[in-house]
């Protein structure tokens, strides 16, 4: 009966793996996914084999809610063996359930709730295999994509913006001001610091209207969504009553997962756990030019950094690479929908459902 009950697991994590390529992928992507299953067949069952009959069941829960629920590390004996091009496990699961063209360990990054980030690399013996402890990692201004003729747009797209920061408006749902263009002075950056019990506040916005109060953060990484079962965080949500406005309704629906706000030594980064794309606009992710601050846009399943306190300190003290005004501790998130140059929204006032990130300083 046990041996029975584990092959219909096997069977069915098997009938679980992604059939369809991966979103953006580039050159050397197996053309075919079932090509790439067969090829892949016998290392992934090598793996199955070797996990215990709970590990199979969390291996189980966590790709058929493909993510949704965190189903714990599942663990798995590996050292890398020299000479051999074998790929390791957490490589291979995810290229069955999540990213058919990965390649290497380089183009992934642990989360934060996995206990594999907080191992030293050299002092591993065995690595977490849950294919959704890990996330695609982006890097802003390398494409990492190639456009064919009905090719998606790159991982990381950039789009040109003006930028300011709007959380000055302390009151609930208070209005921007009507202008023509976004023109006021910016709020300076919060006299916080992690000593004050937050790392950064959290502003939503609808179009030019902030909804609730803004939301400090304490704890090292936070989850921000909608309206997820079985989650903690910052719940969008719970914020306001429902909205009147028919894009917004409809872009809610799409926030889904949401996204994981992390900071990692002196650095923020943002993993995009909803299906749908979102788009990031921070003075640290890119240099200044005459266009304005890029607004990059990253796929499901990617993470990217978003701050950079190194580059934040030197960008505060050079004043000939700021198009106006600017906080350097500030970082914007749209929700499915982007602005910028490559867009009909030129500012992100435009965009129905959109965060802002207010970063503390230690001044």
């Amino acid at each position: 009966m046990f041996h029975s009950r584990r092959s219909l697991s096997v069977r069915q994590l098997w009938k679980q793996r992604c059939i369809t390529p991966s979103r953006g992928q580039g050159e050397g992507a197996p053309s075919n996914p079932e090509d790439l299953h067969n090829a892949l067949r016998p290392a992934v069952h090598q793996i199955l084999k070797k996990l215990k009959d709970e590990q199979l069941c969390r291996l189980l829960e966590a790709v058929e809610s493909r993510g949704r629920w965190d189903c714990g590390c599942i663990w798995l004996p590996w050292e890398a063996r020299g000479g051999k091009q074998v790929l390791p496990p957490q490589v291979l699961l995810c290229r069955l359930y999540r990213w058919p063209d990965l390649r290497t360990t380089t183009e992934l990054k642990s989360l934060s709730h996995c206990e594999n980030f907080w191992r030293r690399s050299g002092d591993a013996t065995s690595v977490c295999c849950n294919p959704y402890h890990f996330s695609r990692l982006a890097a802003p201004g390398n494409d990492g994509e190639r456009r064919g003729a009905q090719q998606e747009v790159a991982l990381v797209s950039p789009c040109f913006s003006l930028t300011l920061s709007f959380s000055h408006h302390e009151q609930k749902g208070t209005p921007l001001p009507s202008t023509r263009r976004e023109s006021s002075p910016t709020s300076p950056s919060l006299k916080g610091s992690i000593r004050d019990g937050h790392w950064c506040k959290l502003a939503y916005w609808e179009h030019r209207t902030r909804v609730g109060r803004l939301y400090s953060v304490s704890e090292p990484s936070v989850h921000i969504f909608y309206d997820l079962p079985k989650a903690s965080g910052f719940c969008l949500g719970f914020l306001g009553p429902e909205p009147r406005n028919e894009r917004v309704r409809r872009t809610q629906k799409k926030i889904g997962q949401g996204l994981v706000l992390s900071q990692e030594q002196g650095e923020v980064w943002v993993y995009n756990r909803s299906e749908h794309p979102i788009f990031v606009n921070s003075p640290t992710m890119t240099t200044f030019c005459a266009r304005g601050q890029a607004v990059h846009k990253v796929l499901p399943g990617y993470s990217i950094k978003v701050f950079d306190s190194e580059k934040a300190a030197d960008l505060s003290g050079r004043s000939d690479l700021r198009d106006g005004p600017c906080d350097t501790h500030s970082v914007r998130i749209s929700f499915a929908k982007g602005w910028g140059a490559c867009y009909s929204r030129q500012f992100i006032t435009s965009c129905p459902c959109w965060l802002e990130i207010l970063l503390s300083t230690s001044k």
